[in-house]
């Protein structure tokens, strides 16, 4: 079950913390709870998007996204990621989810966040994100242009450029093979 209680508790304390630039980090501490973890004690590695979407949510509020969505009946969708796991986090303990945007293109908002502990990265994930209305996509141009923001994003970082053409020739047909 998705934790809609911790997620309200979060953006409700983001409320008191001061807005964010496009271009600031988002710190979050977080905590391991019981219903994070897998059969290994350890947080589950679904739950670590699921706590990514906290740092994305928390971002927004701050940056006065989340307003504007509601005010215009816009959404916000996740449309790729890729993640990469290195160490385990244990029930209980506690860690920062860092939160930074590292560009756009005409469609697409990337972000970039990690979880650390400690000074030591547990996993890190390449998330891609758009805001959606009735009629499908809002171009990132006009995103930025109602939250008055005027700065260029579209010069993404090489790696994301790659990881997102490389995306782009996955196909989406079903592979049907026999053993």
């Amino acid at each position: 079950m998705y934790p809609y209680l911790r997620l309200t508790r979060t953006l409700l304390k983001s409320r008191f913390k001061s807005p964010l630039k496009i271009t600031d980090v988002s710190v979050l501490p977080m905590r391991v709870c019981i219903v994070d973890i897998d059969p290994f004690w350890e947080l589950n590695n679904g739950r670590h998007l699921t706590m990514m979407d906290f740092g994305r949510f928390e971002m927004a509020l701050r940056l006065g996204l989340l307003k504007v969505v509601k005010e215009k009946h816009w959404g916000l969708a996740v449309a790729g990621s890729s993640v990469r796991y290195r160490h385990r986090l244990k029930l209980f303990q506690r860690y920062d989810l860092i939160t930074q945007i590292v560009g756009a293109d005409d469609k697409w908002i990337y972000f970039h966040q990690q979880t650390l502990r400690k000074g030591k990265i547990h996993s890190a994930a390449l998330i891609r994100t758009g805001v959606t209305s009735k009629n499908g996509l809002v171009k990132t141009s006009e995103v930025m242009k109602v939250l008055n923001i005027d700065i260029a994003l579209t010069t993404l970082p090489e790696w994301v450029t790659a990881w997102s053409e490389a995306d782009e020739l996955r196909p989406w047909n079903p592979i049907l093979t026999n053993p």
